[in-house]
């Protein structure tokens, strides 16, 4: 490794007033840009499906446009993480955009749905070295006393990507053409790349120890059945099927083999030690249920909005701005207070008390609730999630030596991932049984027959239901997100317990140490310059 002693931490600040160097500015807005393309294009893509059918076909398939994409991304995300600890984070994360552009212009020249699929799987690949790479570079560069303003940003931008993605999404399929919604990311990710290769310098690493090629065999496949599972059970199969049942028999094996195989392997993909912190197996509770109910209030908020309070489609995105929206504010406040303070403990029991009792106000929504009303809902419960979105990541890193930071970063981010495909699977599945019952009850024979394929129907379709069977209806989806909202404001007290067990380790700052600060953790960055 070069000898960079003398050189000034990245992180620290200037003599120049406190203000940072604008190479530093450069790279961060690069980082901001790499993971608006990763959020962003699921968002834009769901738009863009009804299109995209109509012209290769393959409706049947569907759902594997997505699905994918999220495996891919789920696999791959803690190989990521592991490689640029071992190679070096400014490579691998260079290789992971390159990766995502090459999945993004294939995607664009997709000829069938199969093409597709596969091209989206390769963007996945890509999507989760965005993911860990971004978070785990700014781990690198910022110190952690101010990090949590950093990754409070990193914050606002998935939500705006989740409020804006949609918007895009419809306006460049109507005007452009849906190859578009994939061609877009080029000239992004090329900015980006470009970026971070000429102005983003850290010490070089090369590590001598082989891969460990059977742990990430066995992390893979665990991953791919834990999804494959949340995303089939109670649809392409019911959950008591043989195909469902041997996904969990094969997904259980292949991660109890990966934890045994992990205490064996000379660098484990997965350093089971880091979970010896207890305020790292925390933040990865707290960070697993955040996706959990995130994911969880996306898919059903919109679809109670549309279907009971008559809301457009069309702007299906807006119809989230009150909880994304304070989720953003919150971020940024909660980051930039973290960076003053260097205090975090009272984000995740706030966070979680916000957010247990904003769904547990989602849970009271009926047929007659206002817009206005469910908007405030909605912010309670965004201002809870806009508290733990971030700190749980800084908290993560925080908790671990440098050597770990990748490891770390892309295990919260697994977390998170995997709770966003419990959420959707659980919470659809309790919303779809809750519909049809209530469907049985108020719509007879018609109302059953209707709901016998899918829980959710679209405006066209209902528009050209009968009066009585409508209104049916509309009781039947307040019911469904009763029931769901509830399970989520349930599950959201775990994460609020987790808190109050998160012991505060003052975060070290870039200047001199305070009396009342002890000594610097072994989570100091290494030494990093932008040149």
């Amino acid at each position: 490794m070069a000898d960079t002693t003398d050189t000034p931490a990245v992180g620290a600040d200037t003599d120049t007033g406190g203000k940072r160097p604008k190479s530093v500015r450069v790279v961060l807005l690069a980082l901001m840009i790499a993971m608006m393309l990763a959020m962003l294009d699921n968002m834009i893509i769901g738009t863009a499906m009804p299109t995209i059918v109509g012209e290769l076909g393959g409706l049947e398939h569907l759902s594997w446009v997505v699905t994918a994409y999220t495996l891919a991304t789920a696999a791959s995300t803690p190989l990521w993480g592991k490689l640029g600890d071992m190679y070096g984070r400014k490579g691998m994360f260079m290789s992971s955009i390159v990766l995502f552009l090459i999945g993004s212009a294939l995607s664009g020249m997709a000829q069938n749905m199969g093409e597709l699929i596969g091209f989206r799987a390769i963007q996945g690949l890509g999507a989760g070295g965005l993911m860990v790479g971004v978070m785990a570079i700014i781990g690198d560069l910022i110190p952690p006393r101010e990090r949590g303003k950093y990754q409070g940003m990193m914050a606002g931008v998935m939500a705006l990507a989740m409020i804006g993605g949609p918007l895009v999404g419809g306006t460049i399929t109507d005007h452009w053409g849906w190859r578009w919604a994939f061609y877009i990311n080029l000239p992004l990710g090329v900015v980006a790349l470009v970026a971070v290769s000429v102005v983003l310098h850290l010490p070089k690493k090369r590590s001598e120890a082989r891969i460990d090629y059977l742990g990430a065999a066995l992390l893979t496949v665990g991953i791919t059945a834990i999804v494959l599972v949340t995303t089939w059970g109670g649809t392409e199969y019911a959950w008591t099927s043989a195909r469902i049942m041997e996904l969990i028999g094969i997904g259980v094996a292949a991660l109890v083999g990966f934890v045994f195989w992990q205490t064996k392997a000379a660098e484990p993909v997965v350093p089971l030690h880091i979970f010896r912190s207890r305020n790292f197996t925390l933040m990865s509770i707290i960070g697993f249920i955040t996706g959990f109910v995130m994911f969880g209030a996306t898919l059903f908020l919109p679809l109670y909005q549309q279907s009971v309070q008559g809301a457009s489609a069309t702007n299906s995105g807006l119809l989230l701005l009150p909880m994304l929206g304070a989720m953003l504010v919150t971020s940024m406040v909660a980051g930039r207070v973290t960076t003053n303070t260097g205090r975090y403990k009272v984000f995740p029991i706030l966070g979680s008390v916000l957010m247990t009792v904003g769904l547990y106000l989602l849970s009271t929504m009926d047929t007659g609730t206002s817009r206005f009303t469910s908007g405030v809902f909605m912010a309670v419960v965004g201002f809870g999630m806009g508290c733990l979105m971030q700190i749980t990541m800084l908290v993560a890193q925080n908790s671990v030596e440098m050597k770990d930071m990748g490891v770390a970063s892309s295990s919260t981010t697994l977390f998170r991932t995997l709770g966003s495909s419990f959420g959707v699977a659980i919470m659809g599945a309790l919303f779809n049984n809750r519909v049809q019952d209530v469907m049985s009850e108020r719509g007879g024979a018609l109302g059953s027959k209707i709901t016998e394929q899918s829980a959710q129907l679209d405006a066209k379709s209902l528009e050209k239901l009968p009066v009585l069977v409508r209104e049916a209806y509309q009781h039947a989806v307040s019911a469904g997100t009763h029931s769901a909202f509830l399970l989520g404001a349930v599950v959201a007290v775990v994460a609020l317990v987790a808190a109050v067990f998160v012991k505060e380790v003052p975060l070290k700052g870039a200047g001199p140490k305070a009396e009342d600060e002890p000594d610097a953790p072994a989570t100091q960055p290494p030494v990093a310059e932008a040149v």
